[in-house]
């Protein structure tokens, strides 16, 4: 990968991303806004050659990169000739064992390239043993939490949650409150992630977020994809955890770059034929795809409501599809590989957002203006699915957590068609709203950001 050649340089800081999911793309695009905002500062990209392929997959992203952004490519820990074994997570276990030394090592390298020591970590959150590194190297340390503050509540205060509710009584204890914790009032025991107080508790990823959670408060800064206005109760509590709480989003409203381009599969040209808040979009993310029955569900369900329909869906996961399925929806929706998501929740066709409930894809249908119907899978999403239905009231989760063809056309009516839904689009409507006016002119994520800059680049 060709690097840039080198601008006047007064500061240098070294970015490590988590090369896994959707962790990798917000760092770089808030690396790039930093980068912009202070171009004598040397930022160099640490990240898998895998990831980094997939971040910079043209020449023009390449060519879009500002010319302070050097890009490096490190180990993913799979040693040659390694036999996997099937574990669950196994590839970011051997990703996590390596990384400290591969990062350590990587690091020399650009302080010699460049000729600056660094003076700033700046990493994903994950990065518990970030802390320690940053000691040794006599730098300040920026973690930036991809997820929302309810989870990364969860992880802060997991010891409390475990001594409050005993782990040999926890089947019992589903339905409780985390009430608490400030801002948990309406979160119950089960919407928590696995790993805090059900599940494999000493897992990987457990083991890995119970860390991180202890360690977080000595960062210089911890930073946010999301706006104080829309969990004003748990903004403040977590700033009162940490030296700095920045929220800085949504970051799909501050791009910096040109998204309006042309999109394969021609979804932008067919939603702009249908009337407004009519559509249903659907996606569940990068990672995840419901079981071959719920695949099933979900096309019966669409077929027999007949709701118009953008339907992003891997080539592999079509063949589920109901047979003939494509073929009788034609004139009523389209199913495509993939989609323009932020450009079709930005539309005013879009009348709800069929989700898996990822942080990202929560934010961008909250600053799209978009009401949620919601199947969580693992992690984080159960929480943001709870938030959406209980605390902002902008969607609902699916009937007893999995898809049925009944289950998924009532949950249609109800938002598109019934006074709640109605409630729930005036409900994140007023979000949205917030959400714009926390990053433009003096909103509070433009003034963060200014805090985070000041951060990371004068230290």
């Amino acid at each position: 990968m060709s690097q840039p050649s080198l601008p006047t340089r007064d500061s240098h800081v070294a970015v490590l991303a988590f090369p896994f999911g959707t962790h990798a793309a917000p760092l770089l695009a808030v690396t790039r806004r930093l980068a912009s905002a202070s171009p004598s500062t040397v930022f160099s990209f640490f990240n898998t050659t895998k990831s980094n392929a997939s971040l910079f997959s043209s020449s023009d992203d390449e060519a879009d990169r500002p010319t302070n952004i050097r890009v490096h490519n490190i180990p993913d820990g799979v040693l040659e000739g390694y036999v996997f074994t099937g574990r669950p997570q196994e590839v970011i276990e051997l990703f996590l064992d390596a990384a400290p030394d591969h990062f350590r090592r990587e690091i020399a390298v650009a302080e010699t390239e460049v000729g600056l020591k660094m003076k700033c970590m700046l990493t994903d959150a994950f990065f518990w043993f970030a802390a320690d590194m940053a000691t040794e190297m006599k730098a300040s340390w920026v973690a930036f939490w991809t997820g929302g503050p309810n989870s990364l509540t969860a992880h802060l205060y997991t010891d409390l949650i475990r001594e409050t509710i005993n782990i040999k009584e926890v089947d019992e204890r589903m339905e409780e409150s985390l009430g608490f914790i400030s801002g948990m009032e309406k979160i119950r025991v089960r919407d928590a992630p696995e790993g805090v107080v059900f599940g494999e508790l000493d897992s990987v990823f457990a083991n890995m977020l119970h860390k991180m959670g202890l360690v977080l408060p000595l960062a210089t800064a911890v930073f946010i994809n999301s706006f104080e206005e829309l969990d004003p109760t748990l903004t403040n509590n977590l700033r009162s955890k940490f030296k700095r709480y920045l929220n800085i989003g949504p970051l799909a409203l501050l791009s910096q770059r040109e998204t309006i381009v042309h999109y394969p599969n021609g979804c932008l040209a067919w939603i702009e034929k249908r009337s407004p808040a009519s559509v249903a979009y659907i996606s569940f993310g990068t990672v995840m795809t419901p079981p071959p029955g719920e695949l099933a569900a979900i096309a019966e369900g669409l077929e027999s409501s007949k709701v118009p329909f953008v339907w992003s869906l891997k080539e592999k996961d079509m063949v589920q599809l109901p047979k003939g399925f494509l073929d009788r929806t034609r004139d009523q929706g389209i199913v495509v590989p993939w989609a323009p998501q932020v450009e079709l929740l930005k539309h005013e066709a879009t009348g709800v957002f069929v989700t898996h409930c990822g942080w990202n894809s929560v934010l961008e249908s909250v600053s799209g203006g978009v009401p949620m119907i919601c199947r969580p899978f693992f992690g984080d999403q159960r929480l943001n699915g709870r938030a959406v239905e209980v605390v902002w009231e902008i969607g609902m989760t699916i009937t007893n957590g999995v898809f049925t063809k009944d289950g998924f056309e009532k949950c249609l009516d109800r938002v598109l068609v019934q006074d709640d839904g109605k409630k729930m689009k005036g409900n994140v409507k007023k979000l949205k709203e917030l959400a714009h006016e926390a990053v433009y002119a003096k909103g509070t994520s433009v003034e963060n950001f200014k805090v985070l800059l000041d951060a990371v680049v004068n230290i």
